[in-house]
């Protein structure tokens, strides 16, 4: 159950010498529900209530989250942030001022026509189950299973400077997987790579007949993969789904372009990376047909908001234009310590947690080629769906991605299945190989609920959109 909390009430409470003060209010509520096997497994709600009390002393900033949202609560919290910015301050490498957290008043709420409610749990479940017995198109598929989380957020931010801003937001993660085996022979599908299909919605998004055509087909294409050849291998072109393309934008592009690590700050936890202050506004990233967003503003996808934790405005921006690269995704601290534009994303998991720099929306924008033009313009190459593996180094520059399925593509057309597709490149050149973009017609919208980063660590939502992309001449091979 949420609590009444007046954080403007609270806010007046802190009495401490600082130059700015801030309350973030969060409150979180799951409600996920899961059939594995045709039993329910998960059938739940819970939820989670607090504060973060932040000052700015001494050109350092000083945090203390606590669930005691009581005036004396935050009274206590905010001198305890108040003697940790006092000790940062001592051992300083910037100082900040007001500047790094700017005075606005807004709202957000999640656009949907379908709230929580709208769906008893009972007939939640009878859905999944349904999903479930979709799924089960043989007795060849061992393991099956549909699951949803819906999550609701609110979060009110009010500080010393005049800062009041509200966000209402409902989500919806979902995902079916399926595998199927004969002897030793093991193959998983799932429906956009291991909870990938994560929106910004409300339960308008469970059309029944929708689900069970989708969970059909995952069941099918498992049984597929049981009787595909591997993966040839070899230097080809591969034409790449939207849901692969959700998890190449975020680890060669996302993570590579967040400010903090670029400064060092991840150097313990999750490295750093290839790209340099000096790259921005040089550094030709991929070819022209490339053009990545940070954008907040995009109805239901999954990382929208109108403003980040630290209170800066959400507005579109390009990150790479025409293969460029012009922008790093660094919140008002980082662009201070920078000398860089950045963008709103200074994102926090939670109220216990201080905002860092986070991925929201990144999203490769479309361009205009069809599908059947993208196959077209490949003699010998493969076509990827769905993420199954992934690895990438430090610098998120060296990586090797592995897929559920794939097509060959032989003289122009879409062939037989094959299954274990891989593929392995580097960062810049990968994206410089960057062929052809397709158009809107061919724009999937992904996410995903778990990218974590920061010490302690934050695993924050992310969402992701792109069209399907060709690329040219990437190593290819198969196996696990």
């Amino acid at each position: 159950m949420k609590l009444n909390v007046n954080v403007k009430e609270l806010l007046s409470a802190v009495d401490v010498p600082a130059q700015w003060v801030g309350i973030r209010e969060v409150f979180e509520a799951h409600t996920p529900r899961m059939i594995r096997d045709g039993v329910p497994v998960a059938n739940a709600r819970s939820s989670t209530h607090g504060i973060m009390v932040e000052v700015l002393v001494n050109g350092q900033f000083g945090y203390y989250g606590t669930p005691d949202m009581t005036a004396e609560g935050a009274a206590r919290a905010a001198k305890k942030a108040y003697k940790q910015a006092q000790i940062a301050s001592e051992h300083a490498l910037y100082s900040f001022d007001e500047t790094a957290r700017p005075s606005f008043q807004g709202e957000y709420c999640s656009p949907f026509t379908k709230d929580r409610e709208s769906l008893s749990a009972g007939s939640l479940n009878d859905l999944l189950l349904d999903a479930y017995k979709n799924l089960k198109v043989s007795d060849k598929i061992v393991s099956a299973s549909s699951l949803c989380q819906v999550i609701e957020t609110s979060s009110r931010f009010a500080s010393s400077n005049g800062s009041d801003i509200n966000q209402e937001f409902l989500m919806l993660e979902f995902d079916l997987s399926a595998t199927a085996a004969d002897g030793t022979n093991q193959q998983t599908r799932t429906f956009g790579g291991m909870r990938g299909t994560c929106r910004q919605m409300g339960l308008e998004y469970f059309d029944k007949y929708e689900i069970m055509a989708n969970a059909n087909r995952i069941g099918e294409q498992a049984l597929e993969l049981l009787n595909a050849d591997e993966c040839p291998n070899g230097e080809m072109d591969v034409v790449i789904a939207p849901d692969q393309m959700m998890l190449q934008i975020h680890e060669s592009i996302g993570h590579a372009l967040e400010v903090d690590r670029i400064l060092g700050d991840e150097r313990n936890y999750a490295g750093w990376s290839f790209v340099k202050l000096e790259d921005f506004g040089k550094l030709q990233y991929g070819s022209k047909l490339m053009n990545i967003t940070f954008d907040p503003t995009l109805e239901s996808e999954f990382a929208s908001y109108a403003f980040d934790d630290g209170g800066l405005k959400a507005t579109k921006e390009y990150l790479i234009k025409d293969g460029l690269l012009v922008r790093g995704l660094g919140g008002k601290e980082s662009q201070i310590r920078s000398g860089l534009d950045g963008v709103a994303n200074f994102r926090s998991s939670g109220w216990n947690r201080a905002p860092i720099d986070r991925m929201a929306n990144i999203n490769l924008e479309p361009g205009d080629s069809t599908f059947d033009e993208l196959i077209g313009e490949v003699e010998n190459g493969v076509y990827m769906e769905s993420n199954k593996s992934w690895s990438i180094d430090d610098y998120r520059n060296k990586f090797q991605f592995g897929c559920e399925y794939g097509r060959l593509i032989e003289n122009g057309k879409l062939t037989k299945t094959v299954k274990n597709p891989n593929y392995r490149a580097i960062s810049t050149p990968f994206w410089n190989s960057l062929k052809g973009v397709g158009n809107r017609d061919t724009l999937g919208i992904y996410g995903t609920p778990n990218c974590g980063k920061g010490e302690p660590n934050q695993s924050i939502r992310v969402g992701h959109a792109s069209p399907a992309c060709l690329f040219e001449n990437i190593q290819v091979f198969g196996g696990v």
